[in-house]
């Protein structure tokens, strides 16, 4: 029975099972994804999806394009071809980091994969893969890393789209950077400036945590010098963590410095988890030469994690980029994208290009032949629809005068974003 909304049931749940109830049912990790508010808690409401995009009345903008085409403009008339971290896409899209769960390691990262290379958006391949599944042997071969740049090459064109490979603490043991930059199989990124590796911070979904997976005992016993281990459940899986790396902004300057000159042809990402300092790390990445910063918002992130920090731990998307405001450099937002509205919402927030991550998943598992094409092609045609009713006509002239947020005064921040160039 609940009274005053006390969580009577949850109370008990943690009475019988101790510890193990810190995280969802453990038979769910590797098969769900997971994000902000997973077990029911009350949480405030989302920031970004409480606000309205406000269309003007006059639309200068609107008239200079109808000069230049000598007729109205229409929705048709949007171009979507964004700069999105030293690469092309033909859309302000990317598809987020999969990792090395049985959902992120399995045939629906290859089916991903491959749609991904024929959108022409540019594709994260996330942590733990090399780690978890090896680089050349089984089962790597079929849903590990090369089959998934294998499966976005077979469908991308010449140009467009690209190629970022994540590394935290665990796969810079596995020299993964290096394993993927000296592979014959990446040559084709690399000639075309397509290929870039991304340095994980951290994640929405477990501000200041490590990789967390459920291993099985034996496992767990041979790697219990390098991680913690935790017997949660009855079961024969135990929790192995990791740790997150320690950063400080020097630490954070010199490995960009670092990426830079061993890698000096793949294109350096940097993922931020919500953290309150988000703004000055942002900075410090860009002062140091990253070619785009990728802020996952609370709501964000499809990995296992403790209940507590899906409810409870970090900022929401939009008190992210209100944080760090006019973005020196490219600036990827994740957090819940699934549809136009939210999407455009942050890119007139300053994001450049937003990233799909549990929708994505969601859209490859329900048709594995087309089901994020499908998706991604509803999401471009709702950003085209509702940039052109601001009366602008790409991503880049979106501005935070085209929001407006409940409760406050007037529009956000309506100067400039900083865009990349196409050229």
């Amino acid at each position: 029975m609940r009274a005053g909304g006390f969580p009577e049931e949850q109370v008990r749940a943690r009475a019988r099972t101790g510890a193990a109830e810190a995280f969802p049912p453990v038979e769910s990790y590797g098969h769900e994804v997971f994000g902000q508010n997973s077990s029911g808690a009350q949480v405030a409401a989302d920031e970004l999806d409480a606000a309205r995009l406000v269309p003007p009345v006059f639309m200068p903008l609107r008239l200079e394009k109808l000069i230049d085409l000598g007729r109205e403009p229409l929705q048709s008339d949007v171009d979507l071809t964004t700069a999105v971290g030293g690469f092309t896409s033909a859309l302000p899209v990317f598809l987020s980091a999969f990792g090395s769960t049985r959902i992120g390691s399995s045939e629906v990262s290859v089916a991903a994969s491959r749609q991904a290379g024929a959108l022409g958006i540019p594709m994260v391949i996330g942590e733990n893969v090399v780690p978890v599944t090896g680089y050349r042997r089984e089962p790597a071969a079929t849903t590990g890393m090369l089959a998934r740049v294998r499966a976005y090459l077979d469908e991308a064109g010449p140009s467009l789209g690209g190629v970022v490979v994540q590394q935290s603490t665990e796969d810079a043991d596995a020299e993964v950077w290096n394993l993927v930059y000296s592979d014959p199989a990446a040559e084709p990124l690399l000639a075309s400036g397509r290929l870039g590796f991304e340095l994980k911070v951290g994640q929405g979904a477990k501000p200041g945590l490590g990789g967390l997976t459920v291993l099985d005992r034996d496992t767990a016993a041979r790697v219990s010098d390098q991680f913690a281990i935790d017997d949660l459940w009855s079961g024969p899986g135990v929790l192995r963590s990791g740790s997150p790396g320690t950063f400080t902004d020097e630490i954070l300057r010199q490995q960009i410095r670092f990426m830079r000159n061993n890698f000096p042809r793949a294109r350096i990402w940097v993922k931020l988890h919500p953290g309150r300092d988000v703004a000055q790390a942002a900075a410090c990445a860009w002062e140091a030469g990253a070619d785009a910063v990728t802020v996952d918002g609370a709501e964000g992130g499809t990995g296992w994690a403790p209940r507590a920090f899906l409810d409870h731990v970090g900022l929401p998307l939009a008190e992210c980029l209100r944080r760090i405001g006019t973005p020196s450099g490219c600036l990827l937002a994740t957090g819940r994208m699934w549809e136009g509205g939210r999407a455009v919402k942050a890119l007139a927030l300053g994001a450049t290009a937003v990233g799909l991550g549990r929708a994505a998943l969601t859209a490859v598992d329900t048709d594995p032949e087309h089901g994020l094409r499908r998706l991604v092609e509803c999401l471009a045609f709702e950003v085209q629809l509702l940039t052109s009713a601001l009366g602008k006509y790409t991503p880049a002239a979106l501005s935070g005068e085209d929001v407006w947020f409940p409760g406050r005064s007037g529009a956000a921040d309506p100067a400039p974003r900083h865009r990349e160039s196409l050229t």
